[in-house]
């Protein structure tokens, strides 16, 4: 028998939640043993937008411009773009500015978009490459890809697993502390817990529910031959075949998905099926190699009954399917790491009680329930818009149709596309690792976002007059911002991190527009970047201890 591996912290899957929660417990000294059963980081494009929020955690880590030269070129378009078909009318298209502009664009954005990171329009495989190639960096992270969990018990103060290698089928056994299960849609962990999933499935939409077939493909002349602008979403709107493909590395390669339709049967779809696909979304034959090719479904909006039992916790895709409209099954998931990652810590450290831990599925359920009411929104919004029949036709009724058309699909593009709200509007309202004021935070809304610091929503941006973010000031741990006149707090709050071994960083900011943002003297903020407390004064010690679960 081999000695079992030991480790504080397993996870199981590789995706972006499994490995952001790698790089955030790796960084605080956690030991990490993470399995995924594929050979490596993802070859299929997947998901292709990062939003701003995602793009201020990959910041704060110190990575987010390693991330932001990945993908398209720096010059290339991120515009939306709609057509009959991509070779024929071109409907709609919603600009959106190239990467080389985000910098200066974030420093010119207003309030619905003050943040020190834009959107970047990056294929998730890309992203994930970055991702292990830190964790890996990591002396306490150990990343086993090839390998699968098996099986797994909860013994109440210990976690004993066994991990397979998949090509000989080897098994060793490892003990933890904490296990994860970041291991997808078909989690074995959340099936061995015996959660199920709640909410919508196989919801039927003309375009964006049901089965749909995906090509991971090459054409290098596509824009030329189809006499189109580049952009980064390309999307046909025709009776026969609706089709959305991103641009994955401005090249030549895209990502192609389309709606299967009635007496298709993806289990008998040829090469040759698939390039029919593609070429009536194009409306004309155009050169492709095709890398990859497979079947999916739309018209998921499910999340699970419960993110964990006892030792065992749940992320991701385990938790939360999304239609992927809006972008947001990615980036929940990172956010299920970033929140999960401080919390493990700190509880292993010793520093929070295990009761902490209650509020990973306090926050994040909730964030999972309106993220994924979001993307059936937008869903709905595109998918249950149907075609004139006239569409394509040279004819008065025909231009008719298509301006009627252009219209609708300009005002959905800014619905789905401009989403500071859904970016950075997610709130952690009565959870235990947040102490309200008794304030009420800004209405949720999809496009518009207003900034607060009422505690259990994401700190108030601003630009510094050094040119740089105060996002940029706050420390890897926790953060006390001071806004007004010393009366001691401060020291007291500094005395009681000190005493309960928590990592805080002291900011004084002296500003009119920060004290009127953040509308209070002293600011806590989280390792998560969530405001978790302010005010003018109080018991520091009981704050900090009813925030890491010390007290009720």
């Amino acid at each position: 028998m081999s000695v079992p591996l030991t480790c504080d912290v397993l996870i199981a899957g590789g995706g972006p939640c499994g490995l952001m929660l790698a790089n955030e417990l790796g960084r605080r000294g956690i030991s990490v043993l993470l399995v995924d059963e594929k050979p490596g980081t993802a070859f299929n494009p997947q998901a292709n937008a990062t939003q701003a929020r995602t793009m201020e955690h990959f910041r704060r880590l110190g990575f987010a411009d390693e991330i932001r030269a990945l993908g398209l070129p720096l010059d290339y378009p991120t515009d939306i773009a709609y057509f009959t078909r991509y070779a024929e009318h071109e409907l709609a298209r919603f600009r959106l500015p190239p990467a080389q502009e985000a910098s200066r664009k974030a420093r010119e954005s207003g309030s619905s978009w003050s943040t020190p990171e834009l959107p970047h329009r990056v294929s998730q495989k890309y992203v994930e490459a970055v991702l292990r190639r830190k964790a890996e960096a990591l002396s306490s992270v150990v990343l086993h890809y090839g390998h699968r969990l098996k099986d797994f018990t909860d013994h109440g103060d210990r976690i004993a697993a066994t991990m397979e290698n998949v090509a000989n089928s080897t098994t060793q056994d490892v003990t933890a502390q904490y296990l994860v299960g970041a291991d997808g849609a078909r989690s074995l962990v959340r099936g061995q817990l015996g959660i199920r999933y709640g909410g919508e499935t196989g919801v039927q939409r003309d375009f964006m529910g049901g089965r749909m077939y995906a090509i991971y493909l090459r054409a290098p002349d596509f824009y030329t031959a189809a006499d189109k602008a580049p952009a980064w979403m390309n999307v046909t709107f025709n009776p026969q075949r609706r089709a959305f493909m991103a641009a994955v590395d401005g090249k030549g390669e895209f990502a192609f998905h389309t709606q299967l339709r009635p007496g298709e049967d993806e289990a008998s779809v040829s090469e040759a099926d698939a390039r029919a696909m593609f070429h009536a979304a194009c409306g004309k034959e155009i050169d492709i190699e095709i890398l990859s090719r497979g079947s999916w479904t739309a018209g998921h909006a499910l999340v699970a009954d419960s993110f964990g039992r006892g030792r065992v916790l749940l992320g991701g895709d385990a938790v939360h399917l999304f239609t992927p409209t809006g972008g947001l099954g990615y980036n929940t998931a990172i956010e299920d790491a970033v929140n999960l990652g401080w919390k493990l810590a700190a509880v292993l450290q010793g520093v929070a009680a295990p009761a902490l831990l209650t509020s990973y599925e306090a926050e994040r359920r909730p964030l999972a329930l309106r993220n994924t009411g979001y993307a059936r929104g937008f869903a709905d919004s595109l998918g249950l818009f149907l075609v004139d029949p006239e569409i394509e036709a040279d004819s008065a009724a025909g231009a008719s149709a298509r301006q009627k058309a252009g219209d609708y699909l300009e005002g959905h593009a800014r619905r789905e596309f401009n989403i500071p709200g859904v970016t950075f509007g997610g709130r952690y309202d009565g959870s235990p690792a947040i102490l309200s004021d008794g304030t009420a935070p800004p209405e949720d809304a999809a496009n518009v976002y207003t900034p607060s610091a009422c505690p259990g929503g994401r700190p108030p941006h601003l630009w510094l007059e050094n040119d740089t973010s105060l996002f940029d000031h706050f420390g890897f741990g926790w953060t006390l911002l001071q806004l007004g006149t010393e009366n001691g707090f401060a020291a007291e709050m500094a005395a009681a991190a000190r005493q309960l071994r928590i990592d805080l960083t002291q900011m004084s900011l002296r500003s009119e527009q920060a004290r009127e943002l953040y509308a209070a003297d002293h600011v806590l903020i989280r390792p998560d970047h969530i405001v978790a407390w302010r005010g003018a004064g109080g018991h520091a010690g009981n704050i900090l201890r009813r925030l890491l679960g010390h007290l009720e």
